[in-house]
């Protein structure tokens, strides 16, 4: 990966050949990270490595890479923090697939963690990630101490308590229950949004731009309204898309009753929702002296996408 002057436009972008490329990376980076794990006889590397490495768009990992380009971090850098971000996002869908939480059979195309293995070695391949992702940003190279710190505690603080886990949570609670919109924004605030906004903070933090605050402050409303935006996006694929082109069981959200943004809103309503959402991210690159063009197109795919 080259790291251009990216407040400059680059040329003949092009974003799927982008998140392709970048797909190859982190998949090649997580590969080599995770060749030393040996757990002979039992099954946690097997399913560590299942895990994580089933499929999936690494759009957590793209916003890393992508953030960071653009404010100059160091490509070596990025790797180490798009792996953490990817552990953890994938430690949480071997949880979250358990019997315990959403009981689904099929994730990315396959059969989930703990249908390939089983139960106990699923939410021991799951806690191993989480703290593999740990172990990648004490790694890392070419930042400070400082920089450090901050990252470990921005992705510690996006997967706990009043992060990810707490999302999750919300969502059980909320299960077979009218739920208001608020309520229903808060759960994927943390759920989806919570991770999605670490994806860019630790792009950030990878940078020399790693203090701005006010940047900051931009880049993670950028981020909140895309991650409340892919939530929107898969409640209405939920509803709107078969199995095989979603990569796990369509109409999960209706067998448990969730609530759903097209539930509360109708599917038009849900639609619109996600596109004024989009139109908000876009807004807050607006007049950055960055070239923002990657983040603007990942933006209008969230919505596009079809899986």
């Amino acid at each position: 990966m080259t790291n251009p002057h990216n407040d400059q436009a680059m040329p003949n972008y092009c974003f799927s050949d982008d998140l392709n490329s970048l797909r190859q990376r982190i998949n090649s980076f997580l590969q080599q990270r995770l060749q030393r794990f040996d757990s002979t006889p039992a099954p946690l590397a097997d399913a560590m490595r299942y895990g994580i490495l089933l499929g999936g768009k690494r759009l957590r990992p793209f916003l890393v890479y992508a953030c960071g380009r653009m404010l100059h971090a160091e490509p070596q850098a990025l790797d180490y923090a798009a792996t953490a971000i990817e552990a953890i996002h994938s430690y949480s869908l071997i949880h979250d697939d358990l019997p315990a939480m959403d009981n689904d059979t099929l994730r990315r195309g396959q059969k989930t963690c703990h249908i390939e293995f089983d139960e106990a070695s699923a939410i021991l391949a799951g806690d191993a990630l989480q703290a593999f992702a740990f172990e990648c940003l004490s790694d890392m190279p070419m930042v400070s101490a400082e920089q450090k710190v901050a990252l470990i505690k921005t992705l510690a603080a996006a997967a706990g308590g009043q992060g990810m886990c707490l999302g999750q949570s919300l969502d059980l609670v909320a299960e077979q229950s009218a739920v208001s919109l608020e309520f229903l924004q808060r759960i994927h605030h943390n759920k989806t949004g919570a991770l999605i906004t670490a994806a860019v903070e630790m792009g950030l933090l990878c940078s020399p731009h790693f203090d701005d605050l006010a940047l900051r402050q931009r880049l993670v409303r950028y981020a909140q309204a895309i991650g409340l935006a892919f939530q929107v996006q898969d409640d209405i694929l939920d509803i709107t898309a078969d199995s095989s082109t979603l990569g796990k069981n369509a109409g999960s959200d209706l067998l448990l009753d969730k609530s759903t943004y097209p539930k509360l809103l109708g599917l038009d309503g849900a639609k619109q929702k996600a596109e004024q959402l989009i139109a908000s991210a876009k807004a807050e690159l607006q007049d950055l002296n960055f070239n923002t063009e990657p983040l603007i197109n990942l933006a209008d795919y969230i919505i596009q996408r079809h899986n």
